[in-house]
């Protein structure tokens, strides 16, 4: 088993935090290799199917296993042991500590999340 943890904090609201980062049509924004991402019914919940397609033409399946509004979200990703898990915690009423940590259970995790990421979302969270 393989895993990856990251924590940045933000200084936006847990609500601010949580709602951008679970809008499918944000996740281009911020993570670079995405290039398109929509989820078959919004508000999102446990069930839902995420689709991506990255720059290399790649679409992936993910579905929600645990969802808890403005707390964490889990998604695995279909097909394969691939897991992520968001988890926001306030630190202020303006200030969330988001966690990310992503984990296989056999083999290597294929490109993992980096701190760049993570920056890259709090730049645009705080402009």
């Amino acid at each position: 088993m393989q895993e990856n943890k990251l924590i940045i904090q933000i200084n936006r609201p847990v609500p601010v935090v949580f709602a951008f980062t679970t809008n499918p049509k944000n996740t281009p924004l911020w993570i670079n290799s995405i290039i398109s991402e929509e989820v078959n019914e919004w508000p999102a919940k446990k069930g839902s199917i995420y689709r991506n397609q990255d720059k290399d033409g790649n679409c992936s399946e993910y579905v929600v296993r645990e969802w808890e509004k403005n707390k964490m979200f889990i998604w695995d990703k279909k097909d394969s042991n691939y897991h992520v898990q968001y988890t926001f915690t306030s630190i202020s009423k303006n200030t969330t500590s988001l966690e990310y940590y992503e984990w296989v259970d056999e083999g290597d995790i294929d490109d993992p999340f980096n701190q760049e990421i993570l920056d890259k979302l709090k730049r645009i969270l705080e402009d």
